[in-house]
């Protein structure tokens, strides 16, 4: 018997990773130029020059001792540093090695900063649609999750329900954006009302309410939109970041936690967070690819090509009259159904080799998820089946 906990995980496994196989056995029969896989985040654009020549050098020249050994749980203090000198150029920042630890990607990041500040019991709220694996990381330490019902029309958090929702057991909000899977960016104005809410529920419950900032997406931001950088505007604030889409690195793992000195008990949580890191069984981040990114911490992302290829899908599927709100960030469209039932629809985009994502996996049922981290020629190539699911549905064309 598995554990009573793992049940309904095993009962409801991710719908993405599940049509993310069926996409893998379309194509054995059908052919990879043939089928239209928008199920998984999984970045086309390769990785930057610097990273393979990161790799190669380190290999044949750091003394291997250090390059595959053990260190300070919270990672290379060099590594640390270097990051922490970086985002002080780009955001007018003020962290040095001691405010960043270095995880096993961002998923690991939010679990460390979870097991180390949330009690059995406590609530963590979220904003519709998300990450649904949020809901199995508060999980983990028996915390209770809290949803935020999603404004369909903008897709900006609906603060008037969040500050209804805060409650004197409330210990976090988490916050995504660029967001997945709509592609919105939270606003400046958004971000300041957002901290004003958590400074006035701080004060009324004599409590700390930690914001978590979920920004593997932060990089890829189209039309010179900005993405504010969220401890400027709350001080019990926390940033997890990954490297797996800014360079390309998913299956790499790696990415890190920023806990700012202006965090309440700072140098507490930071020594509770390299602790959790190494409980977790984590021990620390990989060695290798620590010593990689302090070395292309300032390489440039290939927004361009996501963009192309946002602006490709987004054109052709509203052509054909799907309603879409236009992203701004990341590499998702979150696309309305043209039934109410999502999953009828995802079933039968199958029949044109389609494959997309259930919004209800996101917890906003009616829409889907497509993920326009695939080649432009797939795209291009889909535009023309995507027409003949739309006639399906009796959508009108533009003319």
């Amino acid at each position: 018997m598995i554990a009573e906990k793992m049940i309904p995980f095993v009962q409801n496994n991710s719908a993405i990773r599940t049509m993310f196989e069926e996409g893998n056995r379309l194509k054995k029969q059908y052919g990879a130029d043939k089928v239209y896989d928008f199920s998984l985040g999984n970045p086309s654009v390769p990785a930057p020059d610097c990273v393979r020549e990161a790799i190669v050098d380190l290999a044949n020249n750091e003394d291997p001792v250090i390059l595959h050994g053990y260190m300070n749980n919270a990672g290379f203090e060099d590594v640390r540093e270097t990051i922490a000198q970086s985002l002080n150029r780009r955001f007018g920042t003020d962290f040095s090695a001691k405010n960043l630890i270095m995880t096993v990607g961002a998923a690991s990041g939010l679990n460390v900063i979870l097991k180390t500040v949330l009690n059995p019991g406590e609530e963590v709220i979220v904003f519709a649609p998300y990450f649904l694996e949020y809901g199995a990381y508060v999980k983990n330490y028996d915390g209770k999750l809290v949803e935020i019902s999603p404004d369909t029309e903008t897709f900006q958090p609906d603060l008037e329900e969040l500050e209804r929702k805060i409650t004197a057991n409330t210990r976090a909000v988490i916050v995504n954006s660029p967001h997945n899977p709509t592609g919105v960016i939270y606003s400046e104005d958004t971000i300041k009302a957002l901290a004003a809410i958590l400074e006035k529920k701080q004060k009324e419950y004599g409590s700390v309410i930690y914001l978590i900032s979920d920004e593997p997406y932060r990089e890829l931001a189209y039309d010179g939109a900005e993405v504010p950088y969220l401890t400027k505007y709350y001080k019990n604030t926390v940033v997890g970041y990954s490297y797996s889409k800014s360079l390309s690195l998913p299956g790499e793992r790696i990415g890190y936690l920023v806990i700012p000195d202006d965090l309440e008990d700072s140098e507490t949580v930071i020594a509770a967070a390299g602790i959790a890191n190494r409980i977790l069984g984590s021990v620390n981040a990989p060695s290798l690819m620590q010593k990689v990114i302090a070395r292309c911490v300032d390489a440039e992302v290939d927004v361009a090509a996501y963009d192309k290829n946002r602006l490709a899908l987004y054109n052709g599927l509203t052509a054909c009259g799907f309603q879409c709100i236009k992203p701004q960030g990341a590499f998702y469209l979150f696309v309305k159904s043209p039934v109410a039932d999502e999953k009828e629809f995802c079933e039968a985009g199958k029949k044109y080799n389609i494959l997309m994502v259930p919004g209800s996996s996101f917890a906003c049922p009616g829409y889907v998820r497509l993920a326009y981290c695939v080649s432009y020629e797939t795209i291009i190539n889909s535009l023309p089946e995507f027409k003949k699911l739309a006639a399906e549905f009796s959508l009108t064309e533009e003319s």
